[in-house]
């Protein structure tokens, strides 16, 4: 009884270690990263997902809004058995494109419109910061594992 609901839980079921570089050039389209899954006892991983997530903040205090949006993900639909103790390992090529706000896009068209695009982001405080994230979907479990590692952009 006890152990299936450990297993319900994910509890000493699949573990995802999600290993990316911690930084990458804006210019990139993609990024190069490995999965490893690991378990106690055999599991069966229906799906994988790996995604990148932009996080979009501006404005200040109570004025200050958030969005996220994903501009780059990939799906692993095959089925794969997970032997206990035995470490499964996933090579990924993770394609993204980059979104570009409208601040961005005016500071593009010339030099003195790029300069004003950088006085409007401090102004508004705009920042944006990126995630990669990886979910396991594992048969008979509730709470899906995950992982999610913060990455720079230059």
């Amino acid at each position: 009884m006890l152990g299936k609901f450990k297993k319900w839980l994910g509890i000493e079921g699949v573990k995802i270690q999600l290993k990316v570089p911690s930084e990458i050039n804006a210019s990139d389209t993609t990024i190069k990263g490995n999965l490893k899954l690991e378990s106690l006892s055999e599991q069966k991983v229906s799906k994988v997902i790996v995604r990148l997530v932009e996080k979009y903040q501006r404005g200040r205090k109570k004025e200050r809004l958030l969005d996220e949006y994903s501009i780059g993900e990939i799906s692993f639909d095959q089925e794969l058995t997970i032997q206990p103790e035995k470490p499964l390992s996933l090579d990924f090529t993770l394609p993204f494109q980059l979104r570009q706000s409208e601040i961005d896009a005016f500071g593009e068209k010339n030099v003195l419109t790029g300069g004003l695009a950088k006085l409007a982001k401090m102004a508004y405080s705009v920042n944006s910061s990126f995630r990669v994230e990886a979910e396991v979907f594992v048969e008979g479990v509730a709470l899906n594992p995950f992982d999610k590692k913060f990455i720079i952009l230059k």
